[in-house]
């Protein structure tokens, strides 16, 4: 035990806590940001992704992702909020966290085998769009100091890593917050810092029970919200956790994640917190900067606790620009560049899909309807690809017989290929059907048969099935009716 706990928690001392410090720095403006969208105070925003970063370091699945709040999720609360309030949107956090430790439980996590590679590739690329996207109200309509900044901080983060010695010692995007800040501070140059966005919590978080009526009507009035917001949050958390899974080489238990997701918005919603899910942005800081372990997402939540109560002042001085520059960097890193030259390689339904995930992604801003669309394209296209590989072959051993002979998969896509595979315009005595090397999917695939035996038999042609394996047998013998003359004239439209 004592083993594993240090693997988890003290492996990457040095690393994580740089790591922390620096994803700390850069959750503040977003934490502000995300608040305004939902319509609530700065501080709601701020108090969830502390709450949320320190409860998911102890009860997450995937250690190294760092979980605060969220743009997602912020965009699905606004009518709540503007509608009921600030209470009911801390009820619905709670009824979020219930049903997400639920989802764990019932282990939908495992629903993400269904997601195929194609649809992650989209949903990165239209996410590192989407935080580039982001930062462009901070780069229009602004003077030529905000671009030197940027610009300054870009060149800080990419090319003090090859400085000889400090290089790979210290972050350099906290590197650039530091700079850029000292800049900053000298020339008193006229640019938006963090303390522009909106005023910092001078308090630490106390509990809050929401006050709203328990009652079925209050139910109902959260209900929806906390659907939305659990799937959404599953989703987008399942999906970061694929990805740090890729990038740092390890496993992650994603069932425990949805729990440790559930624990963290209870807690986040009792200490006044708006929902929240992983971060796939932050996330990726997190690891560029040295983060492994879970103290990286827990010194991520205390130092930012710490920054915006106990050094608002210092804070506040921050110029956006140097967080901007970060972003941006996220933003090329998170791009999976290869995608596009793999688009020469890959088949173009493969292709479809990827891009249809990016476009809805972006178009919508919705994570949840871009991969659902992705996940929904790639079934349709494999659906398409198992069912033409289906062949029906035809011989006639003596006269007055046919043998059919049927390989590959019957099944809802098949079925109409399957049942034209049959002539029936040429009378016969005995028809074969030799089913050995053909498996039947669903209902769909037996009606088809129904009405192929049906036909022959119509046409005066005794037939035989053989062949079926043992769990297209029992599909059959539960839903074929061939053998049921009542169920027949009903399937045949009494003709």
């Amino acid at each position: 035990m004592y083993a594993t706990m240090k693997q988890s928690w003290f492996s990457n001392l040095k690393g994580d806590t740089l790591a922390g410090i620096v994803v700390a720095l850069a959750l503040i403006p977003e934490a502000i940001a995300f608040s305004i969208i939902a319509g609530v105070d700065p501080k709601i925003g701020l108090y969830a992704s502390f709450s949320m970063a320190v409860i998911i370091a102890f009860a997450g699945g995937r250690p190294g992702m760092i979980s605060a709040a969220t743009g997602a999720m912020a965009l699905l609360m606004v009518t709540l909020v503007k509608e009921h309030g600030l209470q009911y949107l801390l009820a619905a956090t709670l009824l979020t966290g219930v049903l997400q430790i639920l989802a764990g439980y019932l282990r939908l996590a495992d629903l993400m085998r269904f997601v195929s590679r194609s649809v992650v590739t989209g949903f990165v690329n239209a996410l590192a769009i989407l935080i580039f996207m982001a930062q462009l109200p901070e780069l229009t309509g602004v003077t030529w100091h905000v671009y030197a900044m940027t610009a300054a901080g870009l060149a800080i983060i990419y090319g003090f890593p090859y400085l000889p010695k400090i290089g790979k010692s210290i972050p350099s995007p906290l590197v650039c917050i530091l700079v850029l800040t000292a800049v900053y501070l000298l020339t008193g140059m006229e640019i938006r810092t963090v303390g522009d966005m909106g005023e910092l919590p001078d308090t630490l978080p106390v509990f809050l029970w929401p006050q709203v009526p328990l009652t079925l009507e209050t139910l109902m009035i959260i209900l929806p919200y906390s659907i939305m917001l659990t799937v959404v949050g599953l989703l987008e958390s399942m999906m970061t956790a694929t990805i740090v899974d890729d990038l740092t080489d390890t496993p992650s238990d994603k069932n425990r994640e949805c729990k440790g997701q559930g624990l963290a918005n209870i807690g986040t919603g009792l200490l006044g917190g708006m929902a929240g899910c992983a971060m796939i942005g932050q996330s990726v800081i997190n690891i560029k900067s040295g983060g492994r372990t879970r103290l990286s997402t827990l010194i991520a939540g205390v130092v930012l606790l710490l920054m915006v109560v106990f050094l608002a002042d210092w804070v506040s001085q921050i110029p956006m620009a140097a967080l901007v520059a970060v972003m941006i960097m996220v933003s090329i890193g998170t791009f999976s560049w290869s995608s596009i030259k793999d688009l020469k390689k890959h088949p173009m339904s493969t292709n479809m899909v990827m891009l249809a995930t990016v476009a809805v992604t972006v178009g919508t801003h919705n994570l949840a309807i871009g991969v659902f669309v992705g996940v929904l394209l790639a079934a349709m296209n494999f659906a398409n690809k198992v069912g033409n590989i289906l062949y029906v072959g035809v011989e006639t051993p003596q006269e007055g017989q046919r043998t059919y002979r049927v390989v590959g998969q019957v099944f809802f896509a098949s079925s109409e290929r399957f049942a034209k595979a049959f002539d029936f315009k040429e009378a016969v005595e005995r028809v074969t059907i030799d089913l050995s090397r053909a498996h039947f999917w669903d209902i769909t695939a037996v009606q088809a048969l129904d009405r192929i035996v049906i036909k022959f038999r119509r046409e005066g042609s005794e037939v035989e099935l053989l062949g079926l394996n043992e769990a297209s047998a029992t599909i059959v013998d539960r839903y074929a009716v061939h053998d049921d003359p009542e169920a027949v004239e009903k399937l045949m439209g009494g003709h």
